[in-house]
Protein backbone atom coordinates (compact mmCIF):
# COMPACT_ATOMS: atom_id res chain seq x y z
CA UNK A 1 0.00 0.00 0.00
CA UNK A 2 1.52 3.58 -0.71
CA UNK A 3 2.63 5.70 1.95
CA UNK A 4 0.70 9.22 2.43
CA UNK A 5 2.95 11.73 4.30
CA UNK A 6 1.30 14.92 5.29
CA UNK A 7 2.87 18.21 6.51
CA UNK A 8 0.59 18.24 9.96
CA UNK A 9 -0.17 21.69 10.78
CA UNK A 10 -0.44 20.99 14.45
CA UNK A 11 3.34 19.08 14.64
CA UNK A 12 4.44 21.77 12.41
CA UNK A 13 6.49 18.45 10.47
CA UNK A 14 5.77 16.24 7.95
CA UNK A 15 4.46 12.87 9.17
CA UNK A 16 3.46 9.49 7.83
CA UNK A 17 -0.47 9.27 7.44
CA UNK A 18 -1.45 6.31 9.40
CA UNK A 19 -5.70 6.51 9.80
CA UNK A 20 -7.46 5.60 12.76
CA UNK A 21 -9.65 3.23 11.32
CA UNK A 22 -8.54 2.26 7.26
CA UNK A 23 -11.73 0.94 6.74
CA UNK A 24 -13.26 4.55 6.93
CA UNK A 25 -10.90 7.23 6.88
CA UNK A 26 -12.24 10.80 7.50
CA UNK A 27 -11.88 14.39 6.39
CA UNK A 28 -13.63 17.83 7.31
CA UNK A 29 -13.37 20.59 5.10
CA UNK A 30 -14.93 23.80 6.92
CA UNK A 31 -16.74 25.21 3.68
CA UNK A 32 -18.52 28.17 2.59
CA UNK A 33 -20.99 30.63 4.29
CA UNK A 34 -23.74 30.71 1.50
CA UNK A 35 -24.53 34.69 1.24
CA UNK A 36 -22.94 35.54 -2.48
CA UNK A 37 -20.96 33.36 -4.90
CA UNK A 38 -17.55 31.66 -4.21
CA UNK A 39 -14.77 33.80 -4.98
CA UNK A 40 -11.18 32.00 -6.49
CA UNK A 41 -9.57 31.88 -2.95
CA UNK A 42 -12.61 30.23 -1.53
CA UNK A 43 -12.04 27.31 -4.54
CA UNK A 44 -8.30 26.76 -3.77
CA UNK A 45 -9.61 24.92 -0.61
CA UNK A 46 -12.22 22.66 -2.48
CA UNK A 47 -9.25 21.80 -4.98
CA UNK A 48 -6.35 21.21 -2.61
CA UNK A 49 -9.02 18.60 -0.60
CA UNK A 50 -10.45 17.26 -3.39
CA UNK A 51 -7.05 16.15 -4.48
CA UNK A 52 -6.48 14.47 -1.54
CA UNK A 53 -10.00 12.65 -1.38
CA UNK A 54 -9.56 11.04 -4.61
CA UNK A 55 -5.85 9.95 -3.33
CA UNK A 56 -7.13 8.82 -0.19
CA UNK A 57 -9.66 6.47 -2.49
CA UNK A 58 -7.33 5.91 -4.37
CA UNK A 59 -5.27 4.00 -1.66
CA UNK A 60 -8.09 3.05 0.68
CA UNK A 61 -10.85 2.47 -1.85
CA UNK A 62 -13.78 4.03 -2.77
CA UNK A 63 -16.19 2.95 -0.38
CA UNK A 64 -13.65 3.53 2.55
CA UNK A 65 -13.29 7.31 2.87
CA UNK A 66 -15.87 9.60 4.34
CA UNK A 67 -15.69 13.52 3.05
CA UNK A 68 -17.76 15.82 5.05
CA UNK A 69 -17.44 19.64 3.67
CA UNK A 70 -20.55 21.95 5.63
CA UNK A 71 -22.53 24.75 4.80
CA UNK A 72 -22.66 27.66 7.01
CA UNK A 73 -26.41 28.77 6.31
CA UNK A 74 -26.87 30.92 9.38
CA UNK A 75 -24.83 34.61 8.79
CA UNK A 76 -25.35 37.85 9.27
CA UNK A 77 -24.98 38.49 5.87
CA UNK A 78 -27.75 36.42 4.46
CA UNK A 79 -29.82 38.05 7.19
CA UNK A 80 -29.24 41.06 5.73
CA UNK A 81 -29.85 40.18 1.87
CA UNK A 82 -32.98 38.45 2.72
CA UNK A 83 -34.03 41.62 4.42
CA UNK A 84 -33.32 43.79 1.65
CA UNK A 85 -35.26 41.85 -0.12
CA UNK A 86 -38.15 42.01 2.02
CA UNK A 87 -37.84 45.23 2.13
CA UNK A 88 -38.21 45.61 -1.69
CA UNK A 89 -41.72 43.56 -1.34
CA UNK A 90 -40.26 40.11 -2.09
CA UNK A 91 -42.99 37.69 -1.06
CA UNK A 92 -42.52 35.34 2.19
CA UNK A 93 -41.19 34.96 5.52
CA UNK A 94 -38.40 36.17 6.24
CA UNK A 95 -37.26 32.62 7.08
CA UNK A 96 -38.42 31.85 3.57
CA UNK A 97 -36.58 34.63 2.56
CA UNK A 98 -33.39 33.31 4.23
CA UNK A 99 -33.97 29.52 2.59
CA UNK A 100 -34.63 30.84 -1.05
CA UNK A 101 -31.26 32.83 -0.95
CA UNK A 102 -28.92 30.03 0.54
CA UNK A 103 -30.91 27.43 -1.89
CA UNK A 104 -29.83 29.86 -4.58
CA UNK A 105 -25.88 30.04 -3.13
CA UNK A 106 -25.76 26.27 -2.81
CA UNK A 107 -26.71 25.97 -6.12
CA UNK A 108 -24.11 28.19 -7.45
CA UNK A 109 -21.46 27.04 -5.38
CA UNK A 110 -22.17 23.11 -6.69
CA UNK A 111 -21.59 24.83 -10.37
CA UNK A 112 -19.16 26.59 -9.99
CA UNK A 113 -17.12 23.60 -8.11
CA UNK A 114 -18.70 20.99 -10.72
CA UNK A 115 -17.14 22.77 -13.52
CA UNK A 116 -13.44 22.64 -11.38
CA UNK A 117 -14.09 18.78 -11.51
CA UNK A 118 -14.57 18.79 -7.91
CA UNK A 119 -16.35 15.68 -6.51
CA UNK A 120 -18.94 15.74 -4.24
CA UNK A 121 -18.42 15.65 -0.81
CA UNK A 122 -20.02 12.14 1.35
CA UNK A 123 -21.96 14.44 3.60
CA UNK A 124 -22.78 18.01 3.36
CA UNK A 125 -24.32 19.13 6.56
CA UNK A 126 -26.30 22.76 6.52
CA UNK A 127 -26.00 24.50 10.19
CA UNK A 128 -29.59 25.12 10.35
CA UNK A 129 -30.18 21.02 10.56
CA UNK A 130 -27.99 20.75 13.31
CA UNK A 131 -28.65 23.33 15.99
CA UNK A 132 -30.45 20.77 18.34
CA UNK A 133 -26.37 18.94 18.18
CA UNK A 134 -24.93 22.94 19.20
CA UNK A 135 -27.45 23.21 21.67
CA UNK A 136 -26.80 20.16 23.21
CA UNK A 137 -22.36 20.59 23.00
CA UNK A 138 -22.88 23.75 24.66
CA UNK A 139 -25.11 22.62 27.68
CA UNK A 140 -22.48 19.74 27.79
CA UNK A 141 -19.63 22.34 28.27
CA UNK A 142 -21.59 24.60 30.85
CA UNK A 143 -22.02 21.55 32.89
CA UNK A 144 -18.38 20.54 32.44
CA UNK A 145 -17.15 24.36 33.33
CA UNK A 146 -16.39 25.67 29.93
CA UNK A 147 -18.77 27.85 29.04
CA UNK A 148 -20.93 30.13 31.03
CA UNK A 149 -24.30 31.86 29.83
CA UNK A 150 -24.85 35.84 30.52
CA UNK A 151 -27.16 38.24 29.12
CA UNK A 152 -28.56 35.68 26.70
CA UNK A 153 -25.18 34.56 25.15
CA UNK A 154 -23.13 31.63 26.18
CA UNK A 155 -19.76 31.92 26.32
CA UNK A 156 -16.35 29.87 25.89
CA UNK A 157 -13.93 30.51 29.10
CA UNK A 158 -10.25 30.15 26.77
CA UNK A 159 -8.88 29.78 29.72
CA UNK A 160 -10.15 26.49 30.90
CA UNK A 161 -8.63 24.51 28.49
CA UNK A 162 -4.43 24.81 28.75
CA UNK A 163 -3.92 23.77 25.51
CA UNK A 164 -5.13 26.48 23.58
CA UNK A 165 -2.93 28.80 21.20
CA UNK A 166 -1.36 25.11 20.29
CA UNK A 167 -2.49 25.21 16.89
CA UNK A 168 -1.60 28.45 15.64
CA UNK A 169 1.32 28.64 18.43
CA UNK A 170 0.27 31.72 20.42
CA UNK A 171 -0.31 32.14 24.20
CA UNK A 172 -3.57 33.93 25.22
CA UNK A 173 -1.72 36.82 26.37
CA UNK A 174 0.04 37.25 23.46
CA UNK A 175 -2.74 36.99 21.57
CA UNK A 176 -4.58 39.71 23.71
CA UNK A 177 -1.61 41.74 23.18
CA UNK A 178 -1.37 41.35 19.57
CA UNK A 179 -5.18 41.25 18.28
CA UNK A 180 -8.88 43.42 18.21
CA UNK A 181 -10.70 41.04 20.47
CA UNK A 182 -14.80 41.97 20.95
CA UNK A 183 -14.82 43.79 24.51
CA UNK A 184 -18.34 43.17 25.62
CA UNK A 185 -19.83 43.64 29.59
CA UNK A 186 -20.79 39.85 29.50
CA UNK A 187 -17.36 38.50 29.49
CA UNK A 188 -15.54 37.34 31.97
CA UNK A 189 -11.97 37.65 29.73
CA UNK A 190 -11.79 39.17 26.48
CA UNK A 191 -10.49 36.08 24.76
CA UNK A 192 -13.90 34.41 25.48
CA UNK A 193 -15.54 34.11 22.53
CA UNK A 194 -19.71 33.59 21.87
CA UNK A 195 -21.34 30.12 21.62
CA UNK A 196 -24.73 31.21 21.18
CA UNK A 197 -25.99 34.63 21.33
CA UNK A 198 -29.82 36.28 21.26
CA UNK A 199 -31.52 37.07 18.30
CA UNK A 200 -33.84 40.45 17.82
CA UNK A 201 -37.25 39.60 17.16
CA UNK A 202 -36.70 40.74 13.50
CA UNK A 203 -34.19 38.07 12.97
CA UNK A 204 -34.19 34.39 12.49
CA UNK A 205 -33.62 32.33 16.20
CA UNK A 206 -34.06 29.28 17.76
CA UNK A 207 -35.72 28.26 21.15
CA UNK A 208 -32.76 27.39 23.60
CA UNK A 209 -32.27 26.73 27.18
CA UNK A 210 -31.19 30.66 27.02
CA UNK A 211 -33.71 32.24 25.39
CA UNK A 212 -34.20 32.79 21.45
CA UNK A 213 -30.94 32.60 19.73
CA UNK A 214 -28.46 31.09 16.61
CA UNK A 215 -25.45 29.80 17.56
CA UNK A 216 -21.53 30.97 17.34
CA UNK A 217 -19.95 30.29 14.45
CA UNK A 218 -17.35 28.34 15.86
CA UNK A 219 -19.60 25.46 17.64
CA UNK A 220 -21.03 24.95 13.80
CA UNK A 221 -18.17 22.85 12.79
CA UNK A 222 -17.34 21.16 16.66
CA UNK A 223 -21.11 19.52 16.58
CA UNK A 224 -21.69 18.90 12.70
CA UNK A 225 -18.26 17.04 12.54
CA UNK A 226 -18.90 15.56 15.79
CA UNK A 227 -22.44 13.82 14.50
CA UNK A 228 -21.14 12.65 11.36
CA UNK A 229 -17.11 11.79 11.82
CA UNK A 230 -17.21 11.33 15.77
CA UNK A 231 -15.39 12.70 18.68
CA UNK A 232 -12.23 11.44 16.79
CA UNK A 233 -11.40 12.31 13.30
CA UNK A 234 -8.59 12.13 10.74
CA UNK A 235 -7.94 15.10 8.94
CA UNK A 236 -9.25 18.40 9.48
CA UNK A 237 -8.68 20.64 6.53
CA UNK A 238 -9.20 24.68 5.76
CA UNK A 239 -7.45 27.55 4.35
CA UNK A 240 -4.72 29.26 6.54
CA UNK A 241 -6.39 31.99 7.08
CA UNK A 242 -8.97 29.64 9.15
CA UNK A 243 -6.24 28.50 11.71
CA UNK A 244 -6.80 30.85 13.65
CA UNK A 245 -9.29 32.19 15.69
CA UNK A 246 -11.52 29.46 13.89
CA UNK A 247 -9.66 26.33 13.75
CA UNK A 248 -8.06 27.00 17.28
CA UNK A 249 -11.93 27.29 19.09
CA UNK A 250 -13.44 23.91 17.22
CA UNK A 251 -9.94 22.34 19.41
CA UNK A 252 -11.04 23.84 22.52
CA UNK A 253 -14.71 23.38 22.18
CA UNK A 254 -14.13 19.92 20.89
CA UNK A 255 -11.92 18.57 23.37
CA UNK A 256 -13.61 19.97 25.83
CA UNK A 257 -16.63 18.88 25.34
CA UNK A 258 -15.11 15.06 24.58
CA UNK A 259 -11.61 14.63 26.37
CA UNK A 260 -11.38 11.58 26.05
CA UNK A 261 -10.49 11.58 21.92
CA UNK A 262 -8.34 13.60 19.74
CA UNK A 263 -10.67 15.52 17.54
CA UNK A 264 -8.81 16.09 14.50
CA UNK A 265 -5.42 14.34 14.52
CA UNK A 266 -4.23 15.77 11.27
CA UNK A 267 -4.33 19.55 10.09
CA UNK A 268 -3.73 20.40 6.80
CA UNK A 269 -3.67 24.25 5.87
CA UNK A 270 -3.67 25.77 2.22
CA UNK A 271 -1.83 29.30 1.69
CA UNK A 272 -3.52 32.09 0.04
CA UNK A 273 -3.74 33.19 -3.12
CA UNK A 274 -2.92 36.51 -5.02
CA UNK A 275 -3.36 37.86 -8.11
CA UNK A 276 -1.03 39.17 -10.16
CA UNK A 277 1.33 39.42 -7.25
CA UNK A 278 -0.85 41.32 -5.38
CA UNK A 279 -3.31 40.14 -2.70
CA UNK A 280 -6.81 39.79 -4.07
CA UNK A 281 -9.35 42.79 -2.71
CA UNK A 282 -11.99 44.85 -4.02
CA UNK A 283 -10.13 48.29 -3.59
CA UNK A 284 -7.64 46.87 -5.94
CA UNK A 285 -9.81 45.61 -8.64
CA UNK A 286 -8.65 42.35 -8.91
CA UNK A 287 -11.24 40.66 -6.80
CA UNK A 288 -13.51 38.07 -8.82
CA UNK A 289 -15.34 35.06 -8.43
CA UNK A 290 -14.93 31.85 -9.61
CA UNK A 291 -18.18 32.35 -11.95
CA UNK A 292 -16.38 34.92 -13.45
CA UNK A 293 -13.62 33.62 -14.60
CA UNK A 294 -15.96 31.02 -16.47
CA UNK A 295 -18.19 33.46 -17.95
CA UNK A 296 -14.72 35.27 -19.31
CA UNK A 297 -13.99 31.72 -21.40
CA UNK A 298 -11.62 30.02 -18.92
CA UNK A 299 -12.70 26.66 -18.43
CA UNK A 300 -12.67 24.50 -15.09
CA UNK A 301 -9.94 22.45 -16.24
CA UNK A 302 -7.54 25.28 -16.98
CA UNK A 303 -8.53 26.94 -13.54
CA UNK A 304 -7.80 23.82 -11.64
CA UNK A 305 -4.39 23.05 -13.89
CA UNK A 306 -3.65 26.38 -12.49
CA UNK A 307 -4.06 25.62 -9.04
CA UNK A 308 -2.17 22.36 -9.19
CA UNK A 309 1.08 23.97 -10.49
CA UNK A 310 1.64 25.11 -7.21
CA UNK A 311 1.84 23.09 -3.72
CA UNK A 312 -1.15 23.67 -1.26
CA UNK A 313 1.35 24.79 1.56
CA UNK A 314 2.57 27.94 -0.70
CA UNK A 315 1.20 31.02 -1.56
CA UNK A 316 -0.54 30.99 -4.91
CA UNK A 317 -0.17 33.34 -7.99
CA UNK A 318 -3.29 33.64 -10.92
CA UNK A 319 -2.08 35.05 -13.60
CA UNK A 320 -3.70 35.21 -17.35
CA UNK A 321 -0.77 34.12 -18.88
CA UNK A 322 -0.51 30.73 -15.98
CA UNK A 323 -4.16 30.28 -17.60
CA UNK A 324 -3.22 30.72 -21.39
CA UNK A 325 -0.40 28.53 -20.88
CA UNK A 326 -2.13 25.87 -19.36
CA UNK A 327 -5.02 26.16 -21.66
CA UNK A 328 -2.79 25.03 -24.30
CA UNK A 329 -1.12 22.03 -22.47
CA UNK A 330 -4.07 20.92 -22.09
CA UNK A 331 -5.39 20.82 -25.20
CA UNK A 332 -1.74 19.19 -26.16
CA UNK A 333 -2.03 16.15 -23.34
CA UNK A 334 -5.88 15.91 -24.75
CA UNK A 335 -5.03 15.33 -28.25
CA UNK A 336 -2.58 12.62 -27.03
CA UNK A 337 -5.41 11.24 -24.13
CA UNK A 338 -7.76 11.07 -26.97
CA UNK A 339 -6.14 8.00 -28.36
CA UNK A 340 -6.34 5.93 -25.08
CA UNK A 341 -9.07 3.53 -23.76
CA UNK A 342 -11.15 4.45 -20.57
CA UNK A 343 -10.38 1.89 -17.91
CA UNK A 344 -7.53 0.44 -20.04
CA UNK A 345 -4.75 1.57 -17.63
CA UNK A 346 -4.11 3.24 -14.23
CA UNK A 347 -2.77 6.94 -12.90
CA UNK A 348 0.77 6.92 -13.41
CA UNK A 349 2.54 5.35 -10.64
CA UNK A 350 5.04 8.41 -10.10
CA UNK A 351 2.16 10.70 -10.32
CA UNK A 352 0.69 8.77 -7.39
CA UNK A 353 4.03 8.83 -5.79
CA UNK A 354 4.42 12.93 -6.23
CA UNK A 355 1.20 13.29 -4.46
CA UNK A 356 1.43 10.75 -1.70
CA UNK A 357 4.57 13.21 -1.09
CA UNK A 358 2.37 15.94 1.14
CA UNK A 359 0.38 16.37 -2.04
CA UNK A 360 3.36 17.56 -4.54
CA UNK A 361 0.73 18.37 -7.16
CA UNK A 362 3.25 20.75 -8.75
CA UNK A 363 5.56 17.49 -9.52
CA UNK A 364 2.51 15.60 -10.08
CA UNK A 365 2.24 18.02 -13.09
CA UNK A 366 6.02 17.85 -14.18
CA UNK A 367 5.29 14.12 -14.51
CA UNK A 368 2.36 14.67 -16.63
CA UNK A 369 4.79 16.54 -19.22
CA UNK A 370 6.85 13.32 -18.96
CA UNK A 371 3.88 10.88 -19.56
CA UNK A 372 2.85 13.30 -22.23
CA UNK A 373 6.12 12.74 -24.27
CA UNK A 374 5.94 8.72 -23.50
CA UNK A 375 3.62 6.51 -25.77
CA UNK A 376 1.83 5.23 -23.03
CA UNK A 377 -1.55 7.24 -24.05
CA UNK A 378 -3.93 5.02 -22.36
CA UNK A 379 -2.12 6.50 -18.77
CA UNK A 380 -1.98 9.61 -20.01
CA UNK A 381 -5.74 9.62 -20.16
CA UNK A 382 -6.36 7.50 -17.08
CA UNK A 383 -4.02 10.15 -15.21
CA UNK A 384 -5.69 13.04 -16.15
CA UNK A 385 -8.70 11.69 -15.15
CA UNK A 386 -7.70 10.94 -11.73
CA UNK A 387 -6.38 14.47 -11.42
CA UNK A 388 -9.45 16.15 -12.34
CA UNK A 389 -8.21 17.49 -15.01
CA UNK A 390 -10.31 15.48 -17.40
CA UNK A 391 -13.60 13.27 -17.99
CA UNK A 392 -14.71 10.57 -19.70
CA UNK A 393 -14.67 12.80 -23.02
CA UNK A 394 -12.28 15.78 -23.94
CA UNK A 395 -13.68 19.01 -23.29
CA UNK A 396 -16.16 20.24 -25.99
CA UNK A 397 -13.78 23.78 -25.23
CA UNK A 398 -10.66 21.83 -25.93
CA UNK A 399 -11.74 19.88 -29.16
CA UNK A 400 -10.00 20.78 -32.28
CA UNK A 401 -12.03 21.57 -35.02
CA UNK A 402 -11.56 20.05 -38.64
CA UNK A 403 -10.02 22.89 -40.56
CA UNK A 404 -6.91 23.32 -42.90
CA UNK A 405 -4.99 25.76 -41.70
CA UNK A 406 -1.98 24.59 -43.48
CA UNK A 407 -2.19 27.43 -46.36
CA UNK A 408 -2.07 29.96 -43.89
CA UNK A 409 0.92 28.45 -41.82
CA UNK A 410 2.88 28.86 -45.47
CA UNK A 411 1.87 32.27 -45.63
CA UNK A 412 3.15 33.27 -42.38
CA UNK A 413 6.01 31.07 -43.02
CA UNK A 414 6.82 33.20 -46.15
CA UNK A 415 6.32 36.54 -44.59
CA UNK A 416 8.82 35.62 -41.95
CA UNK A 417 11.58 34.65 -44.23
CA UNK A 418 11.00 37.83 -46.24
CA UNK A 419 10.92 40.14 -43.19
CA UNK A 420 14.36 38.18 -42.12
CA UNK A 421 15.66 40.09 -45.09
CA UNK A 422 13.93 43.37 -45.09
CA UNK A 423 13.86 43.40 -41.15
CA UNK A 424 10.33 44.45 -41.91
CA UNK A 425 8.12 43.02 -39.54
CA UNK A 426 4.76 44.49 -39.55
CA UNK A 427 3.38 42.19 -42.38
CA UNK A 428 4.25 39.26 -40.22
CA UNK A 429 2.64 40.92 -36.81
CA UNK A 430 -0.26 41.84 -38.91
CA UNK A 431 -1.20 38.20 -39.97
CA UNK A 432 -0.42 36.71 -36.76
CA UNK A 433 -2.70 39.53 -35.14
CA UNK A 434 -5.48 38.19 -37.18
CA UNK A 435 -4.98 34.90 -36.65
CA UNK A 436 -4.91 34.68 -32.79
CA UNK A 437 -8.13 37.28 -32.62
CA UNK A 438 -9.69 34.09 -34.88
CA UNK A 439 -9.00 31.82 -31.91
CA UNK A 440 -6.00 30.06 -33.60
CA UNK A 441 -3.05 29.77 -32.08
CA UNK A 442 0.00 30.61 -33.75
CA UNK A 443 3.83 28.88 -32.68
CA UNK A 444 6.75 30.11 -34.23
CA UNK A 445 9.93 28.23 -34.19
CA UNK A 446 13.19 27.32 -36.02
CA UNK A 447 11.21 23.94 -37.57
CA UNK A 448 8.37 26.41 -39.24
CA UNK A 449 5.09 27.73 -38.49
CA UNK A 450 1.95 25.42 -36.96
CA UNK A 451 -1.35 26.93 -36.75
CA UNK A 452 -3.62 25.40 -34.33
CA UNK A 453 -7.39 26.50 -33.71
CA UNK A 454 -7.83 27.09 -30.19
CA UNK A 455 -10.72 27.71 -27.91
CA UNK A 456 -12.87 30.62 -29.33
CA UNK A 457 -11.94 29.69 -32.78
CA UNK A 458 -14.30 31.27 -35.15
CA UNK A 459 -13.71 30.35 -38.72
CA UNK A 460 -15.70 33.61 -40.04
CA UNK A 461 -12.62 35.67 -38.85
CA UNK A 462 -10.07 34.01 -41.55
CA UNK A 463 -12.43 34.90 -44.45
CA UNK A 464 -9.93 37.11 -46.69
CA UNK A 465 -6.79 36.70 -44.80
Amino acid sequence: MTQIRLRNSKSRKEEDFTPIDPQNVRIYLCGPTVYDRAHLGNARPVVVIDMLYRLLRHVYGTDHVTYVRNFTDVDDKINATALARKETGAEGTLEDLIRQRTEETIGWYHADMDALGALRPDHEPRATDYIGAMIAMIEDLITKGHAYAKEGHVLFRVRSYQAYGALSGRSVDDMIAGARVEVAPFKEDPMDFVLWKPSDAGLPGWDSPWGKGRPGWHIECSAMSYELLGASFDIHAGGIDLQFPHHENEIAQSCCAHPEAGFARYWLHNEMLQVEGKKMSKSLGNFFTVRDLLDQGIPGEVIRFVFLQTHYAKPMDWTAEKATQAGATLRKWYKIAAQGVDNASKPYVAVISALANDLNTAEAIAQCHQLAHADDVSTLRATLQFLGLMGTDIPAWAATPDVDLSALADKLAALRATAMETKDFAPVDALKSALVAAGVEVRMSKAGVELVPGSGFDAAKLEGL
